[in-house]
């Protein structure tokens, strides 16, 4: 085994309490046994020894890998060699793969529908009925008429092609009439088991990453893509080399997932893995919950990741238990896969921060940024709008028993999660649920479930940004006019530190309330 160079770098944020080591290998440490099974044991996981200047010496890590192994291939290689029936890949490989599951929208469906009628015919048939998933939840509660027509096309469309899989909304005027509708796409993914280890999902949206907590390869692509995946059920990719993200330590109380991809982000930048994949790795990962890991891997495109992933362990079979009921195969890198580079974490040394304006990248500690004056606050999409984000929230505003001074926006991801608001009670807040948590802390409603102001939509969105205000919010892009206003200014953070913020009208530090 060779290592064309070894580094370390410090920190670069002022508190300058972390150290990673970034180290560019010829060959990574797996090591690797045989397993092939539907519902599979948990196969613990350790690494090679790294040692860094605050990083602790990490104990061997041994992942299966299924399959006999000729060639060593990273978890993303191996799920694309499988779906293009290849017995190894490398890097670089231009292969035809075969698609599990392909999910569209409201913004995109029509456009790749037309694609797909264009190219194939007025009366073509989709590739297969049951492996298309079809999600209005972009611009949903609005008068706007474009908007209104392109679900009235997404129905339209899963009448002519008889799809199993669409959640139809109808009465606009109270989702909960509508029993079929779901909410943000990539929760409801999760929640309907259209996500399974080892398989691959496409989705015309970027986040579709998210699914990738879940050991698959999951990424967005694009209308003329879709187009052709609706007709062929194949689509031509390149296998990306893998980035490999070791975080080991005790989460800090006072932390969550969010603060991970922020820190990552801003340490390689938003160009830092351009058609990459993000692996991610170590006992810190390992405790995370299924929500928190799909937090982790929503945002690695913000970071112009291919894919994000996630080992398959004991959390992810349990997650599933009641969610799918067909087969599926997780696999694991292999001892001499083969990583682009790889960063150490020290997690247990991380504070809360926040992406400034106008870039997920532009990371600061959220106590760098006490005098940063805020007019308003959200909470809500698919990386910070399920059911351990309002959570989480909620246990901000319960602990300070003070009421926000600031507006703030809940928008349940799903209609599930909008159930668990009003009838989960917060752990250790004697009983209380979220939403009664909110109440007293003189927050906004929780809205309908959707995808809302998280990027802007028509004027009438719920929360969306029309005036020059300055936001903390739990979304994952803070680009001029992306939540509305083009000179609008968005903090990107945790739940933790937007219900914080929310509490003292400033970009505040949650270990003020929860310590």
């Amino acid at each position: 085994m060779s290592a064309v160079s070894n580094f370390i770098a410090s920190d670069t944020i002022s508190s300058r309490s972390t150290a990673f080591i970034k180290k560019y290998v010829g060959l990574s440490a797996f090591s690797s046994s045989p397993s092939s099974f539907s519902v599979p044991k948990t196969k613990r996981r350790n690494s090679r020894e790294i040692v860094s200047v605050m990083t602790p010496q990490q104990s061997p890590r041994s992942p299966s890998a299924t399959g006999p192994v000729k060639t060593a291939m990273t978890m993303t290689e191996k799920i694309l060699a499988r779906a293009s029936e290849k017995p190894q890949l490398s890097p670089g490989e231009n292969v035809w793969v075969n698609v599990d599951i392909l999910m569209t929208h409201d913004v995109c469906g029509p456009g790749s529908f037309g694609i797909f009628k264009k190219e194939f015919g007025q009366n073509a048939k989709v590739w297969d009925r049951e492996k298309i998933v079809i999600i209005p939840d972009h611009y949903i509660f609005t008068n706007d008429e474009r908007a209104n027509r392109n679900v009235d096309i997404l129905r339209d469309f899963s009448t002519e092609q008889n799809i199993k899989y669409f959640y139809d909304i109808k009465d606009l005027g109270n989702f909960k009439a509508n029993p079929d509708y779901k909410g943000v796409c990539h929760v409801a993914l999760a929640q309907e088991g259209h996500c399974r280890p080892g398989e691959v999902l496409l989705g015309t949206d970027s986040h579709t990453c998210t699914a990738g907590a879940f050991g698959e390869f999951a990424t967005g692509i694009g209308n003329t893509d879709a187009g052709f995946v609706l007709g062929t059920g194949k689509i031509l990719l390149k296998v990306p080399p893998t980035l490999r993200f070791v975080m080991d330590g005790e989460m800090p109380d006072y932390l969550l997932a969010k603060d991970l991809i922020l820190q990552i982000i801003g340490e390689i930048s938003v160009s830092g893995a351009t058609y990459k994949s993000m692996e991610f790795v170590g006992s810190t990962v390992e405790s995370l919950t299924m929500e928190e890991r799909m937090t982790l891997c929503n945002m690695v495109v913000e970071a112009g990741g291919k894919n994000g992933i996630v080992p398959v362990d004991s959390t992810t079979h349990k997650y599933l238990e009641d969610k799918t009921n067909v087969p599926y195969e997780p696999v694991y890198s292999d001892e001499q896969a083969r990583f682009l580079s790889e960063y150490r974490f020290d997690i247990s040394k991380l504070e809360p921060v926040v992406a400034k304006p106008h870039s997920p990248d532009n990371r600061a500690l959220a106590r760098e940024c006490k005098d940063v004056k805020i007019d308003r606050v959200y909470i809500g999409s698919c990386t910070g709008g399920k059911t351990e984000d309002f959570l989480a929230a909620a246990k901000v505003f319960h602990a300070s028993g003070k009421k926000v001074k600031v507006p703030t926006f809940l928008v349940p991801a799903t209609q599930k999660v909008w159930l668990d608001v009003y009838g989960l009670p917060v752990p250790g807040c004697g009983g209380k649920t979220c939403s009664q948590i909110f109440e007293e802390a003189g927050c906004d409603t929780p809205a309908s479930p959707s995808c809302a102001a998280c990027l802007g939509g028509p004027r009438d969105t719920y929360a969306r940004m029309n005036e020059p205000q300055v936001c903390v919010s739990t979304t994952n892009r803070n680009f001029p006019g992306r939540m509305g206003h083009r000179e609008g200014q968005i903090y990107l953070a945790s739940p933790y530190t937007a219900a914080a913020s929310a509490l003292t009208g400033f970009v505040t530090d949650p270990r003020e309330f929860l310590q």
